[in-house]
């Protein structure tokens, strides 16, 4: 990294220390810049800006909630979550991961929030009981205290997991707990949702490094989520969309349609109404996603997931199936008007119409 003025302190002197190369330091920011949908020239511009930054202080929050957003994130690849602590923050508070307990665990969180006031980053999982503070509580502090207590001092806050966004499981009917999302507590703080049971990991760790470099939110959508993460439905780019658009689809789980990679709509997916990059992004390094291993998304992503009806019960919503012009190069216009409907979806985002064009070619493709 000869090449970056580096500050004592800094990401940057973190990095030269630990034998970090300009080369790999560089080929990091271009894979961050490319997931979060940035122009290729701002891979420079975060290299630059990350180097020169000093470690973000973090603080995590577990409330009600499985772990199952911490065992994500440990298998983020792009950063790993070993890349993240070590090199770009530090991590000054989490349950799980931090080697303090009893008193020195909690001394820790109130020497970040003295030492960092107005400077570091909340991120928060699970939901806040409401209905009585007993029902969960850290060192006798009641998730309530603690999540009020600890955002004061916050430069902004990231809610991570549908818990955390949502209510997410804990609050599905009857809610016993009056389980709630962080946002229905914190008012002033700007606040990042990052939904999903769990959150896929480089998405949490891509927002991370995207305050990291520009010290801001990315831009969020009605939801408060990240538009380059939530931007688009995981229908708008599924493998399986062309098969949605001849009209072919899956009956059953274990049927021939569904051994040759047919669409899985009939089978309760959920994918036309939930937002996220899944078919993207994808888990396990970029392997698969549900939908690829043969199971329809469960719209794990948006809100009352939980409630909005039987998992494997079609969308009430019309198809527009078009049958493929085999044979042919040309392009073949494909266009499914989608009026989409779904019980307990949040008025915000309760219709959207998707349009999307394949050729030919894609649908052979696919056929194959």
């Amino acid at each position: 990294m000869k090449h970056t003025e580096v500050l004592p302190g800094s990401v940057g002197e973190g990095l030269q220390q630990r034998g970090v190369t300009r080369r790999e330091f560089l080929k990091f920011c271009t894979a961050m810049t490319a997931m979060l949908a940035l122009p290729p020239a701002m891979a420079s511009v975060m290299a630059e800006a990350i180097a020169k930054a000093r470690r973000q202080s973090v603080i995590w929050l577990s409330f009600q909630e499985c772990t199952g957003c911490t065992e994500s994130i440990t298998r983020s690849h792009s950063p790993t979550l070993e890349t993240l602590i070590f090199d770009l923050i530090s991590l000054d508070y989490h349950h799980t991961l931090q080697a303090a307990s009893g008193e020195a665990a909690e001394h820790a969180r109130a020497l970040a929030m003295q030492d960092n006031a107005g400077k570091y980053l909340l991120v928060v999982d699970g939901s806040i009981p409401l209905g009585d503070p007993g029902y969960s509580t850290i060192a006798g502090i009641s998730n309530y205290d603690m999540l009020v207590e600890t955002a004061k001092g916050a430069a902004a806050i990231v809610a991570v997991g549908t818990c955390a966004t949502y209510g997410g499981l804990p609050k599905a009917d009857p809610n016993p707990t009056g389980a709630v999302a962080v946002s229905d507590i914190i008012k002033d703080k700007p606040i990042i949702n990052v939904p999903g049971c769990p959150p896929i990991p480089v998405v949490m760790t891509g927002v991370l490094a995207h305050f990291l470099t520009f010290g801001s939110i990315p831009e969020l959508d009605d939801l408060g989520r990240p538009k380059s993460f939530y931007g688009e439905t995981i229908h708008d780019r599924c493998y399986r969309r062309p098969f949605y658009d001849q009209g072919k689809f899956a009956q059953t789980f274990d049927d021939e349609a569904a051994r040759m990679g047919w669409c899985l709509f009939k089978l309760g997916c959920k994918g036309p109404v939930t937002y996220n990059a899944c078919a993207t992004t994808k888990w396990n390094d970029g392997t698969s996603f549900p939908i690829q291993s043969g199971h329809g998304c469960i719209g794990c992503s948006e809100p009352n997931f939980w409630d909005a009806g039987p998992l494997y019960k079609a969308l009430s919503m019309p198809v527009s199936a078009t049958s493929a012009m085999l044979g042919t190069a040309a392009a073949v216009g494909a266009a499914a008007g989608v009026a989409i409907t779904w019980h307990n979806r949040s008025t915000k985002a309760a219709a959207r119409t998707a349009h999307e064009k394949v050729t030919a070619q894609e649908l052979l493709r696919e056929e194959k």
